[in-house]
């Protein structure tokens, strides 16, 4: 079990051993999580051998065909803090082709080192791994991703990296952080939806920002800058979600028949992201299926409200969910992190920035000002805690919040 990015070099060695089919497959677990959920993973999932070592364990499965497709590589284990986890078993050659992939197309050379400095435990931080194999150079590796840590990998010859949108925001936030992400040669940001205007200052400032689309069961991103990897497919189907082929994606869920069969379908991922392919073959993911809001009748894609409202210049960070409401079923909530604490922007000026692009049912009822999102160990925002905000007592700022009428 891995307690997070800063040992990802201890997995190093079991992982290339999967990898060859030399070694059992691999489980990373976070050993900062609570000792219940641990336990519960463990019991699901049953590893044959426990690897602890010191602060850092890594639990390996069990022998190869025992409880596992003869090719996984590697367990992830996605779910919430909560809940029975899911196993998503990825094999060698689906991770090597999505690390392959990658390599090809930010144009990394032999040799180039990676820096890791996202958890391991989930798909984005185990792919910097896969791709140091690939590449054939160790990764630098950081336990955070401050601008000391970039700057002392990029010393240390690091020239690529992995981030996910709220690493990007708060190195966006001083000179330091500017000055590291510009000595990348790509700076990849997936794992959540980047607001545009963060996405545009990083780019101005001299970052070569590459946003990616994926999740493990597509071992990671697999569409880059809304075009996707050589060898992958992309189209959306009739109930308008998207669906993904190639040979990137997952042997099955362990242990769970039904919902691999649900989701694997004549060779394609069916995803829970609605979204669209133009003609060019331009990927624009509009937001998951399970997280539309109806209000009044209407339904809401929070990530296209949100979308709208990141290219306000006075928001840093946004993300939009769905309240109960007594009178409209659910109402539209911004959540948002001023780009100026002192004069926040108001609930008026975000719903005429949202009026701009979408219906006036899909602007903001009420917005919620904070200092900071809260976030998942994997970095993505955790929406479950923002949807019940009146129960969250993180930091805000500014008004505790601001609602007006239809």
């Amino acid at each position: 079990m891995l307690s997070g990015p800063g040992d990802a070099a201890r997995l190093l060695a079991p992982l290339e051993a999967a990898l060859a089919g030399s070694g059992p497959a691999i489980l990373p677990v976070d050993a900062a999580l609570p000792a219940a959920r641990i336990a519960a993973i463990l019991d699901a999932f049953a590893p044959g051998e426990v690897v602890d070592d010191g602060p850092a364990r890594t639990a390996r499965s069990g022998e190869k065909g025992h409880g596992v497709d003869c090719d996984t590589a590697v367990i992830i284990a996605t779910s919430g803090s909560t809940g029975a986890p899911k196993g998503v078993e990825l094999s060698a050659a689906a991770l090597l082709a999505s690390a392959r992939a990658s390599l090809a197309r930010v144009g990394a050379r032999d040799g180039e080192r990676w820096l890791a400095c996202l958890p391991v435990t989930h798909v984005a931080g185990l792919q910097v791994l896969v791709r140091s194999l690939a590449g054939g150079a160790p990764p630098a590796v950081a336990a955070t991703a401050d601008a000391d840590a970039l700057a002392r990998a990029a010393d240390a010859g690091a020239t690529r990296v992995s981030l996910v949108p709220t690493q990007l925001v708060r190195l966006m936030g001083s000179a330091a952080g500017r000055q590291a992400l510009a000595r990348y040669a790509s700076v990849l940001v997936g794992g959540a939806a980047a607001g545009a205007a963060v996405l545009d200052e990083a780019r101005a400032a001299g970052a070569r920002v590459i946003t990616t689309y994926g999740m493990s069961e597509t071992c990671g991103g697999c569409v880059y800058d809304g075009r996707p990897l050589d060898g992958v497919s992309v189209r959306s189907g009739d109930d308008g979600r998207l669906r993904i082929a190639g040979p990137v994606l997952m042997n099955r869920y362990h242990g769970q028949p039904g919902l691999t069969v649900a989701v694997l379908v004549e060779g394609e991922f069916v995803t829970s992201d609605l979204g669209a392919v133009d003609d060019r073959g331009v990927v624009t993911v509009r937001g998951r299926a399970d997280d539309v809001i109806n209000t009044g009748g209407h339904k809401v894609i929070p990530g296209e409200v949100a979308a709208a409202l990141s290219s306000c210049p006075a928001v840093r960070e946004v993300v939009v969910v769905g309240r109960a409401d007594p009178e409209w079923g659910e109402r539209v909530v911004a959540v948002v992190v001023p780009a100026d604490g002192i004069e926040p922007p108001t609930l008026e000026l975000l719903r005429t920035h949202v009026l701009s692009a979408l219906p006036r049912y899909a602007c903001p009822s009420e917005v919620v000002l904070v200092d900071a999102l809260p976030a998942l160990p994997n970095g993505k925002p955790d929406l479950a805690l923002l949807a019940g905000h009146d129960r969250w007592t993180g930091p805000r700022c500014g008004p505790k919040s601001a609602r007006t009428l239809r």
